[in-house]
């Protein structure tokens, strides 16, 4: 009888581990987990602000944009701080990417290596795609940078699916452009709003907490939680 019951949890466990699948699709953030240019960002939004004649504070602004689109972004500053008069989004990014070239020339290097690494990884595993708030342009340049265009199937960025994280909308869509259920899809994100969209979605999600300056990210509803990209293998990630 002891043989018998021994078999049969041996069997079990057997078939549990068969019916364990490998992921469909592995879907990323961008800034805060490919490359690190989001403190840079906020700050180019200081100056900006200042230079409409609105002084705000690193930690007034960082709460309103980590992990945010930046259509909401520009929407929550127009909305709070009207004074800085009846101008576009297009108008607004481009007087604001003067700030950030300033900033990004005295930056050293922002490509997070670890997580490029783990992209590489992924990319012999399954479709690997970029779901980020910032404009297409610059995710396409981004990646570009760190060696990953031809190996990233799609991006969608900012004006891109309907609602900005937390929502769900952006990953869910592109699950839909892979033809896959977002139970098969693996999110990788670093802030509370990127993980929210992501659980939201139904899909597994990996919190990266680099432990970054700035206010500290919720990573509720992870499947796992690392420091860096390094500790996991992206060919040995189970579903």
């Amino acid at each position: 009888m002891t043989l018998v019951l021994v078999e049969a949890a041996k069997n079990s466990r057997s078939a549990a581990a068969n019916n364990l699948m490998k992921p469909a699709a592995f879907l990323f953030d961008l800034d805060g987990t490919l490359i690190d240019t989001e403190m840079l960002w906020t700050k180019s939004l200081l100056d900006f602000m200042a230079s409409r004649g609105v002084q705000l504070t690193l930690e007034e602004l960082l709460e309103h944009v980590i992990g945010r689109n930046s259509l909401d972004i520009n929407s929550y500053l127009h909305k709070t701080y009207p004074q800085i008069g009846d101008t576009t989004p297009e108008q607004d990014a481009k007087e604001l990417r003067l700030f950030f070239d300033k900033h990004m020339s005295d930056a050293p290097d922002t490509i997070i290596h670890e997580s490029v690494k783990f992209f590489k990884e992924a990319a012999a595993v399954a479709p690997c795609a970029i779901v980020s708030g910032s404009p297409h342009d610059d995710i396409v340049a981004s990646i570009t940078k760190c060696g990953l265009l031809q190996l990233t199937t799609f991006v969608l960025g900012s004006g891109e699916y309907e609602h900005g994280k937390p929502s769900p909308d952006g990953y869910l869509k592109a699950a839909q452009l892979l033809g896959v259920l977002p139970s098969q899809c693996v999110v990788i994100e670093d802030s509370t709003v990127g993980v929210a969209s992501g659980v939201a979605a139904g899909m597994n999600v990996i919190g990266l907490d680099r432990g970054v300056e700035g206010p500290k990210q919720s990573y509720e509803g992870c499947r796992w939680k690392v420091s860096t990209l390094a500790e996991l293998k992206a060919k040995e990630i189970e579903l």
